[in-house]
């Protein structure tokens, strides 16, 4: 399996050589091979240099000024996603994952046969006659493949978990996955097709055509179960004094039996066996009766499952989003008590699944559920600060920019993280401009909280640092998009995440009702007028921007930029 945050970005690209313009580092890898145009003539007079500063948006001369247009932010800004990009690539160099074998993944061969061996096809109803509970069609043949393999091979092996679950509420499941009584070792001495992952707990990968997977899992038990009186199940723990002091999981690789897995499970609608080759439903902890109730119930006593792992409030709160269903009121309780544990997971984790409630198109529902049980403050303490500071009116926009998201996210779009975790931090990003030392060490900087949350992010998290850059990157970007900072734009549309900037902006006037103007004109190409508000802001900066303001002359540039002081002074600096 992938690794938790092993995020889709873009290619690495190659750095260009410094003796090119500034706004170069911006262009698409496709423009690398073009000439620099630094050695054309300019084809104004000077003095129209200082006309253009302000209001003038012309890409025919881009070519010229396309360095100091792009804004000093944005290009510290790619410097340091490069950076990011390298660092994370020459990290992931070095960790490498040397439990896991080469991914040389081998097809599937077909059984050899053997004598009066059953065919490898799920039954269509069960021994007494009645139809099967779960349709075989609806189910992944490759999945059907292994469960029955296993079979012949003398294995118990099940349909488990979300996909019986998705199955019987009449959803299509992501991903199948086989639980059985076959250890590793077994698992793959029946397979060719198949290779062994995991430190902690082995678990096997059956490779088939397209890339698909199909994982298989050995039957384990609940170790909180076994150390105090096995067969008391809901009391383990309660009982006990030094368990009821930590109950944190710390280890959970302990082989058991078919009960033992489904009761290690933590919600009873993921406790679900499918037995293909009987064609029943095998429900162990009353599953069956939550799903026709839309209940999500812990399996045990809630308050000792959600102090194991903290992290199943996040899971409840993705699945009650996701499949519309209640949380039942104990296990609801219980999750308001166990907030408090959040902070002593692996942050790691905690990002991946609060990634995962973005990911799925659910982001508004699971975000106001989180909001409600407090643990917005641990997860995304910006998102928390600003809800509260703004009240009812920071809540409607802020879940207005959440709907945006799910809304493309629903439609099959697919986003990279850096997109999704901007497109939330928007709001918090138009509230708190970047404070005046922001250039500070020449490097881009957008507000303060979000500063920090994505350095905690990358330093605890491990999120990757060009996740982080991209998102920043896309913040500061957005500026520009609205008309507060007022560019000649041919380089800013050429740079790299133009398009990724332009999808968040999107999604913000859909949210906000504002700057659909602007919109529609970057998207037909064209130039937006400046933003009627943001005169004062570009006022503020002309002066600081002219001063840094460098015009290339060629030629007898130097005779022709006598009119003006400033601008004798710019030519002088690039001679």
């Amino acid at each position: 399996m992938s690794s938790p945050l092993d995020l889709t970005g873009h290619e690495e690209r190659p750095e260009r050589p410094e003796a090119q313009a500034p706004a170069d580092s911006a262009e698409r890898p496709s423009e690398h091979e073009t000439p620099s145009r630094a050695s054309e003539a300019p084809a104004e007079p000077p003095d129209s240099a200082d006309a253009g500063e302000d209001d003038g948006f012309d890409d025919d001369d881009d070519g010229e000024d396309a360095g100091p247009e792009v804004s000093d932010e944005i290009r510290a800004a790619t410097e340091a996603l490069k950076a990011a990009e390298a660092e994370d690539a020459q990290a992931a160099a070095e960790a490498g994952d040397e439990a896991d074998e080469p991914e040389a993944v081998i097809l599937e061969p077909e059984p050899e046969p053997a004598a009066n061996e059953p065919e490898l096809q799920a039954p269509t109803t069960t021994r007494t006659g009645e139809p099967a509970e779960i349709d075989p069609d609806e189910m992944d043949p490759d999945a059907l493949k292994v469960v029955l393999r296993l079979h012949q091979h003398g294995h118990q092996a099940y349909l488990v978990g979300g996909c019986v679950r998705d199955l019987l509420l009449g959803k299509k499941p992501k991903d199948f996955d086989v639980a059985t009584s076959a250890h590793p070792g077994e698992v793959r001495a029946i397979f060719r097709n198949c290779r062994l992952i995991g430190r902690r707990f082995r678990l096997a990968h059956v490779y088939f055509k397209g890339g698909k997977i199909v994982e298989v899992s050995t039957f384990r038990a609940n170790p909180t179960e076994l150390e105090p009186a096995a067969g008391a199940p809901g009391s383990a723990g309660s009982d006990d004094g030094q368990s009821g002091e930590d109950l944190l999981i710390t280890h959970d690789n302990v082989f058991g039996t078919a009960q033992q897995d489904a009761r290690r499970r933590d919600f009873t609608i993921n406790g679900l066996f499918y037995d293909a080759a009987e064609g029943r439903v095998i429900d162990y902890v009353r599953g069956r009766r939550d799903l026709d109730e839309r209940f999500i119930r812990t399996i045990g006593d809630p308050e000792i499952r959600m102090r194991e792992d903290p992290v199943r409030i996040l899971r409840a709160v993705r699945f009650a989003a996701k499949l519309d269903l209640d949380i039942e009121s104990r296990t609801y309780a219980a999750m308001e008590g166990a907030v408090e544990d959040l902070p002593r997971c692996a942050p790691a984790r905690l990002l991946e699944e609060t990634f995962r409630l973005i990911r799925g198109g659910v982001s508004a529902p699971a975000l106001k559920l989180l909001a409600a049980l407090d643990a917005l403050k641990i997860l995304l303490p910006p998102v928390d600060a600003y809800l509260r500071e703004h009240g009812k009116e920071g809540e409607k926009t802020f879940y207005a920019f959440a709907q945006a998201l799910d809304k493309r996210v629903s439609a099959g779009e697919v986003l990279d993280d850096a997109i999704l975790l901007a497109t939330l931090l928007v709001p918090i990003s138009r509230a708190q401009p970047p404070p005046d030392d922001s250039q500070d060490e020449g490097r881009a900087s957008v507000s303060r909280v979000i500063e920090d949350l994505l350095a905690g992010f990358v330093e605890s998290a491990r999120l990757p640092r060009r996740i982080a850059e991209r998102c920043r990157m896309l913040l500061l970007m957005q500026r520009t998009l609205s008309g507060e900072r007022r560019r000649k734009t041919g380089a800013f549309r050429r740079h790299p995440l133009f398009n990724e900037a332009l999808a968040v902006f999107t999604m913000t006037v859909e949210a906000t009702g504002e700057g659909r103007e602007a919109l529609e004109a970057w998207q037909a190409g064209e130039v937006p007028p400046p933003r009627a508000g943001a005169n004062g802001g570009g006022d503020a900066e002309g002066p600081r921007r002219k001063r840094r303001r460098r015009r290339r002359r060629r030629g007898n540039g130097s005779g022709e930029g006598g009119g003006s002081g400033a601008s004798s002074g710019s030519d002088a600096g690039e001679g």
